[in-house]
């Protein structure tokens, strides 16, 4: 019985995917539910399953090619399963061998870069947790071989991706933009071109927050199983903003103002794809531990590229963290349809006055972007003065005051 491969529903957000490297070749068995190939949608990658076991007898759609939803993509005989299951059975050893080979811990981006440039993965070191090779790997051993490559440029073709300077010691490699890319360049230009966007800022003293995790990180790690960092203290000092200025949590559709009853906070994480907004959903109701695992949960899922895209959907506000990377200062981009986005900055620390003496403070610079169709200096300032002032007196936000 012929079985037919399709693409799985996407999310109406979701208008079109790339197909990633196919994990099986035309003949082979696979088991059921066995992974066949990734898709790679604007939000997230997916894996496509087989629908049942069989033989691999054709494959409709190829490395690289847009597909959209319930798209037939292969099939797969059911009736030959008994005579390929022996065949593949001997064949473990060699399939074993050939997965190390070409490296059986690359992740999606890097397997379709390495086989754009013709970089053998087996050859890369890779520099992502338990060793997994990057798309940033990948680049960066094509670019050392095109300039290990240079002196026999003259004899040898030039490799499509890779141009030579006039000189013949500058090499460039021009690699296409991962689809998650293009949409956030997409989303961006549409921001700035959508929105009246302007940015307010403050700075914030961060040692109220910093000695109540020193004298009790070790306990609540011991006690929830997750370090306590910042971004919990955040999240909930924006949530506390947000009940008092609703309209920063509103959002514009067409001519219309929609005000959300509830706080979905994007927490911008990175990615070997870059950077991802997952949701953290009904904050308000959620405790520091209950979002420190959130976070925590996030973060190891985007590296492995498991998140869902359900988990990048939505959201009323999102916080991006800049200062992890070591900004001091930035204008964070609202991410539509939100109305607004805070920017977190790092902490140094600064000659402050306080009481009339000069004294030492850890400080950060927030930054919070808004759209001014919709949301007024005043709000603005003053959600931002909220969102301080929770900051610097964090027992409000335990008190819920």
């Amino acid at each position: 019985m012929i079985i037919e491969v399709k693409v799985p529903q996407l999310p109406e957000s979701v208008a079109e995917a790339t197909l990633l490297e196919w994990k099986k070749k035309v003949g082979e068995a696979v088991a059921r539910d066995e992974n066949l190939i990734d898709i790679e949608t604007d939000k997230v990658v997916l894996e496509i399953p087989a629908p049942q076991a069989g033989v691999l007898v054709s494959i409709v759609r190829h490395q690289g090619d847009t597909v959209k939803s319930l798209e037939l993509i292969a099939t797969i005989d059911t009736t030959a399963v008994a005579s390929a299951a022996a065949a593949d059975k001997a064949a473990q050893p060699a399939a074993s061998a050939a997965v190390a080979d070409t490296g059986a811990l690359a992740m999606p981006a890097a397997v379709k870069l390495a086989a754009e440039t013709g970089v053998d993965l087996a050859q890369v070191q890779g520099s992502g947790r338990g060793g997994r090779v990057l798309k940033e790997d990948v680049a960066a051993h094509a670019a050392k071989s095109a300039a290990l490559a240079v002196p026999a440029a003259a004899a040898a073709p030039a490799v499509p991706a890779v141009q030579m300077g006039s000189n013949g010691d500058r090499p460039e490699q021009r690699v296409p933009m991962s689809r998650l890319r293009l949409r956030v360049a997409e989303r961006l230009l549409q921001s700035q071109s959508e929105n009246a966007m302007l940015t307010t800022f403050n700075e914030v003293n961060m040692k109220p927050v910093t000695d109540l995790r020193n004298k009790y990180r070790e306990r609540f790690e011991k006690e929830h199983g997750v370090r306590l960092g910042f971004m919990s203290f955040f999240v909930k000092a924006v949530v506390h903003a947000l009940r008092k200025y609703p309209v920063v949590n509103a959002s514009v559709d067409g001519s219309d103002i929609v005000y959300h009853g509830y706080y979905d906070i994007g927490v911008a994480v990175g990615s070997p794809r870059g950077l991802v907004v997952p949701i953290i959903r009904n904050a308000d109701v959620l405790s520091l531990a209950d979002i420190e695992k959130q976070i925590a949960d996030f973060g190891k899922r985007a590296q492995d590229g498991k998140l869902g895209v359900h988990e990048l959907t939505g959201g009323t506000y999102t916080i991006s963290n800049g200062g992890a990377f070591g900004s001091m200062m930035s204008t964070p981009i609202i991410n539509p349809p939100q109305s607004a986005i805070l920017g977190m900055h790092g902490i140094k620390d600064r000659a402050v006055v306080e009481d009339g003496q000069i004294v030492i403070r850890p400080m950060m610079y927030l930054a919070q972007s808004y759209d001014h169709r919709l949301i007024d200096g005043r709000e603005a300032v003053l959600s931002l003065v909220a969102i301080k002032e929770a900051i610097e007196d964090p027992t409000r936000l335990i008190l819920d005051l």
